[in-house]
């Protein structure tokens, strides 16, 4: 399935490249939260996290590893967002997978934390029960 990030990849729409190999690539966001802002997709048109292969994910984070070393030297960042909306009701507008990497400067308001929720009584457990690996 084409989307908008297979047609940049191939280079049909415009980007600013900052990386690129056989399993993903990586550009500058065109809507940033702060300037700098970078997502490193996929080749391959995989919809979720869940359906790329682990040798895609190792390279993707390899190439995010790199780009928040790089905000930080060179944008000054004092911290990154590293954010992967996995799935529509995650916030996911585009139906390829890839990662946002965030500069992130102390006091540039927008954190993230203020819909923190609470546990109910027994619910942690409950929780952990479902998700334990």
């Amino acid at each position: 399935m084409e989307t908008l990030f297979t047609k940049i990849g191939k280079g049909e729409i415009p980007s600013v490249q900052l990386y690129s190999d056989e399993l993903c690539f990586a550009i500058l966001d065109i809507a940033p939260v702060n300037k700098g802002h970078a997502l490193v997709i996929s080749r391959e048109p995989y919809a979720t996290l869940e359906e790329a292969p682990l040798e895609v994910l190792e390279r993707i984070m390899g190439v995010v590893r790199q780009l928040s070393k790089k905000m930080r030297e060179q944008l000054e960042a004092d911290a990154t967002n590293i954010i992967v909306n996995n799935g529509p009701a995650a916030g996911q507008e585009v139906p390829h997978l890839h990662v946002h990497v965030i500069p992130r400067f102390e006091n540039d308001g927008k954190g993230f934390g203020s819909h923190k929720m609470k546990y109910g009584e027994g619910e942690l457990t409950t929780y952990g029960d479902k998700l334990r690996l």
